[in-house]
């Protein structure tokens, strides 16, 4: 245990210096003008945009548009500003010049609860709550009706899921429940981002953990929500096959 203390300081500040970060940030500047784009293509207009304490751009001069109903992939190695350029799209960060704009409307002109429902997020890592599956995907609009958590969790494809457990939806993940596949977790993450009926799907390296056949059948899942709802999806990876897999078009 002592050999282990100083990682658990190092952490434990790290930790708390994060969270120091999250409390005394200054809260966005809402709009005296709002605006509400009719149409849900993603375009990014010459943008540039730093991180605090640091002369160097994570993203420099970028412009390109994921059209409305398509699939458009950010494609690069690590720290080339994939993740920071999805960051940017429900305004996680105000970029220092450019625009990013969603409907032609940019995001700042758009009120910040309005841009937080019309946004949804599938992270490589996604993490499920000591809850029912019911409650992890409702966690995405806790106003969702059993019916509606149900509609999505079949359009993200877990009827599997449900039906191998006796309790179906209202299964206990986690502590002293069951534990799923990284495959089956990532179709209950995709679901709970349905849930909340979303115009624009964000996939940051969502399948970059999975095996290929995981991976392939995410990948068609995916497909079959961008053809059926016609959501426009970005999806960030470094591995072309995902690419040539999925993407209507490739940014």
């Amino acid at each position: 245990k002592i050999m282990y203390m100083t990682s658990y300081k190092m952490q434990a500040e790290e930790s708390m210096r994060r969270i120091d970060m999250i409390l005394t940030a200054e809260p966005q500047v809402e709009t005296s003008a709002p605006k509400h784009p009719k149409t849900y293509d993603v375009s990014f207009e010459n943008v540039t945009f730093a991180y605090e304490n640091t002369d160097h751009p994570a993203v420099s001069h970028l412009s390109f548009t994921a059209k409305a109903g398509t699939t458009t992939a950010l494609v690069g190695h690590s720290g080339s500003g994939k993740s920071t350029t999805a960051s940017l799209i429900p305004r996680f960060y105000d970029v220092q010049q450019g625009a990013v704009k969603i409907g032609g409307v940019d995001i700042r002109e758009i009120p910040h609860a309005d841009l937080m429902k019309m946004v949804a997020f599938v992270f490589q890592d996604p993490k499920l709550f000591k809850d029912t599956l019911l409650e992890n995907i409702r966690a995405g609009r806790p106003s969702a009706t059993r019916d509606e958590v149900l509609q999505a969790a079949r359009l993200a494809q877990c009827d599997d899921i449900l039906e191998k457990f006796p309790d179906g939806l209202d299964t206990v993940v986690g502590s002293k429940g069951v534990y799923l596949s990284g495959g089956e977790t990532q179709r209950i993450a995709i679901a709970r981002a349905l849930a909340t009926d979303p115009k624009v799907l964000l996939c940051d390296e969502a399948t970059s953990a999975l095996d290929p056949n995981t991976t392939h059948a995410i990948l068609q899942l995916i497909q079959k929500i961008n053809r059926e709802l016609g959501i426009t999806v970005v999806i960030i990876t470094h591995q072309m096959s995902v690419v040539e897999e999925v993407c209507n078009r490739v940014a």
